[in-house]
């Protein structure tokens, strides 16, 4: 009974010292460095499950680019029992499914039942919501407007609580959430998430793209301070600081601007990036991973802005004046500004990337967060912390 008994609590101390460290593997990009460069690796979420997938009839095997097992198997042998595989269901766009299945009992019921029945047949530790976004604001905003999807901000919690209440508590479930504050005022509000946090073990806070094809002045996508605000907020509106985890973007981004900037590129004013009434794309804007062949029209200038590239204590950025393109992007250096700033400054309870694939073929940033996590949020080992604290 005592050998028991100390097995739980030694249980329990574990479970309230460890930290996680959440990579999103893609389909996009299904790339993996050695194994070695994962040991510290707590989660990861495969994307994206279609969230139409578990609103209809059960489809007799579950689509997917990839199997958990393969995936267990990239890691050490020794980390493979512990790694944490999630299912990331939705992502941008993919809000028809969700919408459809929160709108009634039933159908909150039937989507429960079928991520149930995903995760015993894939053997999956849980899954990861990707609503983009609940209430409005997501890839269709023009076409059905926020007024017409306010609904969904009362029946996105219920539908949170429908899959835990189904799953149980032994599985993992976390969600994906929006950095920009425009984004945030729709859905998750101090009321609502009052309510999301109790189905939730963690919440990844999207702090990245906060400047997207709907700005019209300059501002860096994922920077220090607009990071911190998004973080704030949600800490302000009720959720623990150990259910958040800052999101770090492994890509980089660009946008045509209007005219000259300046000696001050940030909060220049933009081209016209989206069209006003359909909300489409008009291409003046763009995103591309590490692992990606850069555009043979943005080649020249993301040249000029990898060896020019600016800081200002709040991220990297650059402006081609001649092409008028402005560029913002993480670097090693930027992120390892915001663990201190950031997650250690709010005593979060993680990190996660978008995504592992994007950062090949080098594992630059792969390489920086491994390192970042060990310094500031790998718990420590109980004879290191010993030694620490007679010193």
């Amino acid at each position: 009974m005592r050998t028991l008994l100390l097995a739980l609590v030694a249980a329990l101390v574990c479970t309230c010292q460890a930290s996680r460290y959440v990579l999103y593997v893609t389909g996009q990009h299904p790339v993996f460095p050695p194994v070695n460069q994962l040991a510290d690796v707590t989660h990861v979420a495969l994307a994206f499950m279609k969230s139409s997938t578990f609103t209809g009839k059960r489809p007799s095997t579950w689509p997917l680019f990839t199997s958990v097992k393969s995936v267990r198997d990239k890691f050490p042998e020794n980390r493979k029992a512990a790694v944490k595989i999630l299912i990331a269901i939705g992502g941008w766009g993919d809000t028809n499914g969700f919408s459809a299945a929160a709108a009634s009992q039933m159908g909150r019921r039937a989507f429960a039942e079928n991520v149930k029945a995903m995760l015993d047949s894939t053997g999956a530790d849980g899954i990861d919501l990707d609503w983009e976004y609940p209430g409005g604001n997501g890839e269709d905003y023009k076409k059905i407007t926020n007024s017409e999807k306010s609904w969904e901000v009362g029946a996105y919690p219920k539908l949170l609580a429908e899959i835990r209440a189904v799953v149980g508590p032994d599985k993992i479930m976390s969600a994906a959430v929006p950095g920009k504050p425009v984004d945030i005022q729709v859905a998750f509000t101090k009321d609502t998430l009052a309510d999301v946090v109790k189905s939730l073990d963690f919440l990844n806070i999207m702090t990245y793209d906060l400047m997207n094809r709907r700005d019209n002045v300059t501002i860096h996508h994922t920077g220090i301070g607009n990071s911190l605000i998004a973080i704030d907020t949600y800490l302000t509106n009720g959720v623990p600081t150990e259910k958040v985890n800052l999101g770090f973007a492994w890509y980089v981004k660009w946008f045509r601007t209007e005219g000259e900037c300046g000696q001050e590129p940030l909060g220049c004013k933009t081209v016209l990036m989206e069209d006003p009434k359909t909300g489409n794309d008009l291409e003046r804007s763009g995103a591309f991973s590490w692992h990606d062949k850069v555009p043979k029209e943005l080649e020249k200038s993301f040249h000029a802005a990898l060896n020019n590239r600016k800081w200002d204590n709040d991220g990297n950025y650059y402006w081609d004046a001649q092409e008028k393109i402005f560029w913002s992007w993480d670097t090693p250096a930027s992120m390892a500004e915001k663990f201190p700033a950031i997650v250690k400054f709010r005593k979060l309870g993680g990190v996660f990337a978008w995504g592992l694939g994007e950062d090949a073929d080098g594992f630059l940033h792969l390489k920086t967060m491994n390192a970042l996590f060990k310094k500031y949020l790998k718990p420590k080992p109980k004879s290191a912390r010993k030694e620490k604290d007679e010193l």
